[in-house]
């Protein structure tokens, strides 16, 4: 960028030359070894043009490519709070197209600052050596463009920071579109969708205009300025090399630098613009990468120790709102080797403590321990590989079967990824796929149904053989017949292991080692099944609602 500017600079210089050659003394050989010196000024120029836009976009790919993984790593370090701060569509949005405006306003800064400014000064540079008079005549009108540019940079900066807001909108319809397909067509809610994405488009569409007219407006506020002054510069020019005072080489000089300087002044101009619309874009974008940390490993974090993967909570508080906490000197203890299911109505907070013992959150008060250890000095390396999960909303990557398997323990084998499928039922309705264990399950499994999707779960904590292992409502989307068919896997799968069960469905936990009654936060009761039936408690009034209307129909 350097040598572009020096050689924008020296081909104004040049026209003092050849003007004086050409017109004054008529000197043939010296006027082809100027041709030759403009040729190869154009051609070093035009190398050097090429090496930087080369360049410079391989810098600008790397830094925009480290900075979104490095972002995105951060988001994963992050707590389920965050995620409910930021929903996926502002994420999307935030890493896809402010990276972008990112990589924008490297570019202009860089090309800006470097061979546009340089380019500038040298010309600056020429026309004071050849006219320093007219070039300070040429520059009385630069405060105004100043001014004017500065007005509307900070219209841009508004108005940008609605576009985003409204383009993080639209991902989020298309996302609900693509997720939420089935619920729109079974209540026919094509055209609400249709117009909610119309108006949110058309928000776009306005404020992109409304920044277009702006960033176009300094256009001719450059244009009338510089054409003013270029016009008055030319004009007393002619006038004093008619009086003799200047050569035609110098004026021609001057003019040409003159000339040269509009488009990286206007382009300089327009910078402050541009790069404010950009810079909205990359600010949002680092609040992901500055937002805190609120779960951290510590410094000397330790591996879970040896047993049995026995769980503690002593004297645990917790609260999403801190006007009104969930837990409050909670204690409950999930035995090593048992199975502990929670019961109770929504809201009790069974899904909470889950989500304490895997850490997705910190207690407030309080220590939860595994083995003894207090959560938050164990890694989260140990920590995760110690715990299986199956939840009642499955999850699975957009892959093949085998790939969605093989994640419960990387590195697994096949024969132990088919013989973990073939315990959870799930290796007979594989083997009619397409493609068997390479066929694609689409995304988050859209090819399969609920039932089969559970049992990939299933086969994937299975496969994960760990001590603690955690079910949300495991069987939930299963039929009666598979239901059965899992259960017996799961009988395997729990003993010997600290299982951790949440169920609505009272039929399966039966055999549950130790039950827990949860009512908003509060545990109402505890212990085997035929001890809370002994007695008339929450329990059993649950279990007479559920359980015996069946029994009677049988």
């Amino acid at each position: 960028m350097l040598i572009v500017a020096g050689m924008t600079s020296l081909s104004a210089w040049i026209m003092k030359d050849i003007v004086n050659e050409t017109v004054v003394s008529q000197n043939m050989n010296r006027m082809f070894m100027l041709a030759g010196g403009v040729a190869l000024i154009f051609i070093v120029k035009g190398i050097a043009t090429y090496f930087q836009i080369v360049i410079l976009s391989k810098a600008g790919n790397n830094i925009i490519a480290k900075t979104q993984s490095s972002i995105f790593s951060r988001i994963l370090q992050q707590d389920l709070n965050f995620f409910i701060k930021f929903p996926s569509s502002d994420l999307v949005m935030r890493l896809t197209n402010n990276a972008q405006a990112a990589r924008t306003a490297m570019d202009l800064i860089l090309t800006s600052a470097i061979r546009d400014l340089f380019s500038l000064v040298g010309l600056v540079i020429v026309m004071f050596i050849q006219q320093p008079i007219l070039s300070l005549v040429s520059f009385i009108l630069g405060p105004a463009a100043f001014v004017g540019v500065r007005y509307l940079t900070n219209k841009v900066r508004d108005i940008m920071q609605q576009e985003l807001t409204a383009f993080a909108k639209i991902i989020e319809s298309v996302q609900e579109a693509s997720t939420g397909v089935r619920i729109i067509k079974a209540f026919g809610l094509e055209e609400h969708m249709r117009t909610r994405m119309d108006k949110q488009v058309t928000q776009v569409e306005h404020r992109a205009n409304s920044i277009a007219r702006l960033s176009a407006a300094t256009s001719p506020i450059m244009e009338t300025l510089s054409g003013l002054a270029i016009a008055g510069v030319i004009a007393l020019s002619g006038l004093w090399v008619v009086g003799g005072s200047q050569t035609p080489g110098e004026l021609m000089s001057f003019i040409t630098a003159l000339l040269l300087a509009y488009e990286p002044a206007k382009r300089l101009a327009r910078m402050r613009v541009n790069l404010e619309s950009a810079m909205v874009g990359v600010r949002m974008m680092y609040e992901l990468k500055d937002h805190p940390i609120l779960l951290t490993e510590a410094e000397d974090a330790q591996p879970v120790p040896p047993g049995g993967g026995e769980i503690h909570f002593d004297n645990v508080g917790f609260s999403y709102d801190e006007n009104k906490p969930l837990f409050k000197n909670l204690n409950l203890v999930f035995p090593a080797g048992k199975t502990t299911a929670l019961v109770g109505a929504s809201g009790g907070g069974k899904s909470t403590i889950i989500n304490l013992i895997m850490r997705m959150f910190d207690p407030d008060e309080g220590v939860i321990t595994v083995n003894g250890l207090d959560l938050r000095q164990i890694s989260f390396e140990s920590l995760r590989a110690h715990m299986s999960y199956v939840g009642q909303d499955t999850f699975l990557f957009n892959g093949t079967v085998r790939e969605n398997l093989a994640l419960g323990r990387q590195g697994a084998s096949d024969e132990e990824i088919i013989e973990a499928a073939k315990a959870a039922h799930a290796h007979d309705f594989i083997m009619n796929m397409s493609n068997g264990y390479s066929s694609f399950v689409g995304e988050n499994g859209g090819n399969l149904s609920g039932g089969q999707k559970q049992r990939l779960a299933i086969a994937r904590a299975m496969l994960r053989d760990a001590d603690i292992l955690i079910l949300d409502e495991a069987t939930s989307a299963l039929d009666s017949y598979a239901e059965s068919l899992v259960q017996d896997a799961l009988a395997r799968l729990t003993k010997d292991r600290t299982t951790i069960v949440i169920a609505h469905r009272l039929a399966t936990i039966t055999s549950a080692d130790n039950i827990v009654v949860l009512e908003n936060g509060e545990i109402l009761e505890q212990g085997p099944q035929r001890d809370l039936l002994g007695h008339d408690g929450p329990y059993r009034r649950l279990y007479e609602l559920q359980i015996l209307p069946q029994l009677e129909e049988a």
